[in-house]
C-alpha cells in the first residue's frame, strides 16, 4: 500500500489534490484531506460549477449540494439546495458529526449551517452572473431543446487514502446551471455521487446527476471493488450501466464519469463517450492530470 493517494474530478481537481495531499503528507485523516480538497475548489471563483462563483439555477440563485463519507465507520452526511453558504462539503461534514441525520435540505440546511458558525454571503460574482446570462437556454421548440445545457454540471469529487490505510471522500457542486429551483442531483446522495467503505474502496461521480442516481453509480462501483474488480474495471462497469440505461430510455448520449480508489491505492476512471473527462491524482512523488477512458453505448454490462 502506498503512503497516501488522493484523486479528484476534472482539471480543477489539481487544486483539490494538492490541498488534500498537503494534509495527507502530514499524517492527517483522509476525511480532513478530502474536505480540504473540496474546500479549495469551493473557494475558486473561476470554477463556475462549485461553491463561490458558481452559476445560478433558473431564477439565478446558487443552490449547492454536497456530501461526505468516512470509510472506517461508514459515517456520512449531506446537504442539498444550500444557499448563501460557500463551504457545502464542510457543512455536510457537520451534518455527519453533529446530527443523527444523513441529509439536510434548503432552509433547514442553511439554518443548520448558520448555527454551526458558517457565514452567510452572496455566492455570485460579476463573472458568474455574466456566464449565467451567456448560458441561459435559448427559446426553442420542446423537441429541439437539449436535455441539459453543455458544460453545466462539473462536480468536484475527492477520494483520499491516508497513511493509516483509511479512505474517505467529499463531493461538492452547484449542480446543473439553470436547473429548476430545488432540483437535487447525485452529489449530496450517498451511494449515487459518493460511496466509501474501507473494506472495499471508494468511488464518486460527476456529470448529469439524474443519470448517476438512476444506477446508484458510486455504490455500484464500490460493490464491484468488493467483488474483486479493479478500480478501472469498476468505473467502466458504472459507465456501461449509465449508457445502457440511457439507450433504454432513448436519450443517449448520456453524460457521466466515475473515479475510484481502492485500499491498495490503485485508481481508475471512466466516462461516457465525448465527455472528455479528466481527473487529477496526487501521491508522495507528485500530482498529475490524466484523461479517462471513454466508453460508448455498444458494450454490454
Amino acid at each position: 500500500m502506498p503512503e497516501y493517494v488522493v484523486i479528484a474530478t476534472w482539471p480543477f481537481g489539481r487544486t483539490a489534490v494538492k490541498a488534500a495531499a498537503a494534509l495527507l503528507a502530514e499524517g492527517k485523516p483522509a476525511l480532513d484531506a478530502a474536505v480540504a480538497g473540496a474546500r479549495a475548489v469551493e473557494d475558486d471563483p473561476t470554477v463556475h460549477s462549485v461553491g463561490y462563483g458558481a452559476l445560478g439555477n433558473a431564477v439565478g440563485v446558487v443552490q449547492l449540494d454536497a456530501c461526505v463519507m468516512n470509510g472506517k465507520d461508514l459515517a456520512c452526511g449531506g446537504v442539498a439546495g444550500l444557499e448563501n453558504v460557500r463551504h457545502a462539503a464542510a457543512v455536510a461534514r457537520r451534518v455527519m458529526e453533529k446530527t443523527p441525520h444523513l441529509l439536510l435540505v434548503g432552509e433547514g440546511a442553511k439554518l443548520f449551517a448558520v448555527r454551526e458558525g458558517f457565514p452567510l454571503e452572496s455566492l455570485l460574482t460579476p463573472e458568474s452572473v455574466a456566464e449565467w446570462e451567456k448560458k441561459r437556454p435559448k427559446p426553442r421548440p420542446p423537441e429541439k431543446q437539449p436535455a441539459w445545457p453543455p458544460d453545466s454540471h462539473d462536480t468536484v469529487t475527492v477520494l483520499a487514502l491516508d497513511k493509516t490505510g483509511s479512505l474517505a471522500g467529499a463531493c461538492s457542486t452547484s449542480g446543473l446551471a439553470h436547473k429548476a429551483p430545488g432540483r437535487v442531483g447525485d452529489s449530496p446522495l450517498i451511494g449515487a455521487g459518493l460511496y466509501v467503505d474501507d473494506e472495499a474502496g471508494a468511488a464518486g461521480g460527476t456529470g448529469v446527476g439524474e443519470e448517476i442516481v438512476r444506477i446508484a453509480g458510486s455504490h455500484l462501483s464500490v460493490e464491484a471493488l468488493r467483488a474483486g474488480q479493479s478500480p478501472q474495471e469498476a468505473c467502466e462497469l458504472a459507465v456501461r450501466r449509465v449508457n445502457a440505461a440511457a439507450v433504454r430510455r432513448g436519450v443517449y448520449p448520456a453524460q457521466a464519469a466515475f473515479i475510484a480508489l481502492d485500499p491498495k491505492g490503485r485508481v481508475g476512471a471512466a466516462c461516457t463517450a465525448t465527455t472528455g473527462f479528466q481527473y487529477a491524482v496526487a501521491r508522495p512523488d507528485g500530482a498529475e492530470l490524466l484523461k479517462a477512458v471513454e466508453i460508448g453505448p455498444e458494450g454490454k454490462y
